[in-house]
């Protein structure tokens, strides 16, 4: 009995000791993947995080504004209409001028 307990107490070391020897391997893989990772970025042309949230907060700032003025331009659009309404005469149409009529007589 004594010599099963102790050949178990051995395997359960060597077993420990491997499980302890790969958590090594695991985080020296793990670092390795990640400073090739950050080499493979830093040689791309990328944005920081806090740089696309300024563009961001940029474009849409740019975008309130520009709702604005598409509605000031709209309203703008409707008082000129209202307005070369108001100005127009009522009556038919516009007498011939006599240099149309002259253009005619020297065609023919």
């Amino acid at each position: 009995m004594q010599t099963n307990n102790r050949f178990f107490d051995d395997l359960a070391r060597v077993a420990a000791g491997a499980i302890g020897g790969l958590a090594g391997v695991r985080q020296e893989v793990e670092g390795r993947l990640r400073d090739q990772l950050e080499r493979l970025l830093a040689g791309m042309d990328l944005v920081t995080r806090e740089e696309f949230e300024a563009v961001k907060a940029m474009a849409a700032q740019a975008r309130t504004e520009q709702e604005i003025l598409a509605a000031r331009l709209a309203k703008l659009e409707q008082e000129l209409a209202a307005t070369e309404e108001e100005s127009e005469p009522s009556v038919g149409p516009e007498p011939e001028s006599d240099a149309t009529v002259e253009g005619e007589r020297l065609a023919d």
